[in-house]
């Protein structure tokens, strides 16, 4: 028989326990973890996957081009055909280069869904493949290739969208094991100003207030400014990525609404042209 002290013991603890469960099922759920001292993802382009699956939100953790692509809906359709990119026949030696130029390519994957030019998506999935596989990701995008055709075929173009999503994200799942953050961070770098280059076209070509503030988004351009100041300085203190850095925080400036005023076409038409600049310096392979 207990005793009354350990009955009041066994009381008190039961309470205890229930008071602890209590205000656990009432604390707001834990956040994931981001690497200390690296810049804030702009909420809006961050995948809902990395929060909840493989990556959480930590250094290779970067914007999905999806999610950049969403951004823009209001300005379809881009006019993919003012801004043709071939594809070079040689690819880059350098990894740095390769994943700017995988980013690309993920961005013409959307576009050419977005203009309905279905007819390219093969050409494309081949590049793809292509790319992931000197990076060390082919396995994961080849089974996202013959998805891709298959979709294509189909016309299904919700599922195109999917499939190239998940390339990037499979992509940097293969660069967690490889422990290199900056290539993920490149392959987003180069989507989202491939995305840049053709919406400021759009909405220079078609101006309003209404569409430009779509595109004036300096919270984006102080991101992947801090991203590119915290690549290892082999990739940093190329002259192409130093002059990129500057680019953007001229882009930045440019993107300011103040309170109470409107974007103007003025500074549309000198995004667009900065837009162009990143284009160049982006795509500038390193020197062998």
């Amino acid at each position: 028989m207990l005793t009354v002290k350990k009955l009041l013991t066994s009381l008190l603890t039961v309470s205890l326990t229930l008071a602890a469960a209590e205000d656990q099922s009432e604390a707001p759920p834990a956040q994931p973890a981001q690497t200390p001292g690296a810049p804030s993802i702009p909420a809006d382009l961050l995948e809902d996957e990395h929060v909840r699956e493989e990556l959480a939100i930590n250094e290779f953790t970067a914007p999905s081009i999806s999610r950049i692509f969403d951004s823009l809906k209001s300005l379809a359709p881009l006019p993919l055909a003012d801004y043709p990119r071939e594809v070079p026949e040689r690819m880059p030696l350098d990894r740095a280069d390769l994943a700017v130029e995988l980013g690309f390519l993920i961005a013409d994957g959307f576009l050419v869904v977005q203009v309905g030019e279905l007819g390219k998506v093969e050409e494309l999935a081949g590049q793809l493949t292509r790319y992931a596989k000197a990076l060390g990701a082919g396995d994961r995008v080849t089974r996202h290739a013959a998805s891709l055709l298959d979709s294509a075929k189909k016309g299904n173009v919700e599922q195109l969208k999917k499939e190239l999503a998940a390339t990037q994200k499979d992509v940097e799942l293969e660069l967690v094991t490889l422990r290199d953050a900056d290539l993920a961070h490149l392959i987003s770098i180069g989507g989202w100003i491939r995305a840049l280059e053709v919406a400021s076209g759009a909405v220079d070509k078609q101006f309003s207030p209404e569409r430009a503030r779509q595109i004036m988004r300096e919270d984006i351009a102080d991101y992947y400014s801090a991203i590119i100041g915290s690549l290892e300085p082999r990739i940093a203190e190329r002259e192409n990525y130093i002059e990129m850095q500057t680019v953007l925080s001229g882009m930045r400036l440019e993107m300011l609404i103040e309170e109470g005023q409107e974007p103007t076409p003025e500074k549309v038409a000198e995004i667009r042209k900065q837009a162009s600049k990143l284009v160049e310096l982006s795509l500038m392979r390193a020197k062998p």
